[in-house]
């Protein structure tokens, strides 16, 4: 008679370290007591469900991976798969020196991994699905006005190039039409200047016409029920426009989870960096840490309000 002996790892817990990419994740699996493996995956997480509750039957898994490129879809997949898993500020993941220097996909996860059994990590919040899509499209807008700066400068360089001057009467009307159709007599022909200014105007008038889109969209999201009583009370405050409102409320998501202003600040990033050792205290410049998109526009809207409250 063959003896059966079934497998079993129920109410133990399982902590997996994952070093995220895009075809390849490397995991790092440990017991409380033990490292039992550092394996490859493909990018999957039904793949790693499956050779977990296959390999640790009846585990209670905890995973953690740090925040990256791949967003939050790969937290919401392992929490549906019964996975406990927390996302990680690649800042604030403990390292010794020689795992800085000799970094690799191995060390990264049992770094993760080993940080998890010990408790020394902190997951950073996790916004639903809809602040995710609202934060998406006032980013965009922004990102098309970066574009639609550099395409002006692109112009603008051009036009140095050759030495076209700019008359004291266009500059008055920067970037009007009259002034697009005046840089539009210099893009006819098929020489390299006329087909790199054409190029130029062509993928301006593209970025302007998403701006226009995207401001319209972000208005009409002010007017939603999860904005419109915030929205309308921000806009109240003296250089906050509905848009630097929504950048702020898209941002920020539940202030609730701010319990403390020092914990908004620090997200903010509007708090001195400090360098303290026994008897010496110095405070740094701003800190590079923190939210930049909420710090610029909350610098901006306050010079605004000074101008407005002298």
């Amino acid at each position: 008679m063959r003896q059966v002996t079934n497998l079993s790892f129920k109410g133990q817990p399982i902590y997996i370290g994952m070093d995220v990419h895009l075809q390849k994740w490397v995991l790092s699996i440990y017991t409380k007591e033990f490292e039992m493996e550092t394996k490859s995956f493909p990018a999957s997480v039904e793949i790693v469900s499956k050779y977990l509750h296959r390999m640790y039957p009846g585990a209670d898994y905890y995973s953690a991976y740090e925040a990256g490129y791949c967003g939050y879809w790969v937290h919401e997949k392992l929490v549906s798969a019964g996975i406990n898993n927390i996302i990680i500020n690649p800042c604030d993941v403990p390292t010794t020196d020689k795992e800085k220097k000799r970094k690799r996909d191995p060390v990264d996860s049992r770094k993760l991994g080993r940080s998890l059994r010990n408790n020394e990590l902190k997951g950073i919040y996790v916004p639903d699905k809809k602040q995710q899509e609202d934060r998406l499209l006032v980013r965009s807008r922004y990102d098309m006005v970066k574009k639609q700066t550099r395409c002006k400068n692109q112009i603008k360089s051009v036009l140095a190039f050759f030495g076209i001057s700019i008359t004291d009467e266009k500059v008055n009307n920067h970037w009007s039409k009259a002034y697009i159709n005046w840089l539009c007599g210099y893009s006819q022909g098929t020489n390299g200047k006329a087909i790199r200014l054409k190029t130029l105007i062509e993928e301006l008038e593209f970025v302007r016409n998403a701006i226009s889109m995207y401001t319209k969209q972000i208005r009409s999201l002010s007017k939603e029920e999860r904005y419109k009583r915030d929205a309308e009370l921000l806009t109240k405050i003296p250089g906050i426009s509905t848009l630097s409102a929504m950048i702020i409320l898209t941002e920020l998501g539940d202030i609730k989870i701010y319990n403390r202003l020092d914990k908004l600040c620090g997200y903010v990033g509007l708090i001195p960096d400090e360098h303290t050792t026994g008897d010496k205290e110095k405070k740094t410049k701003m800190t590079k840490r923190g939210n930049r998109r909420l710090r610029r526009i909350l610098i901006e809207s306050s010079w605004v309000a000074i101008r407005k409250e002298p």
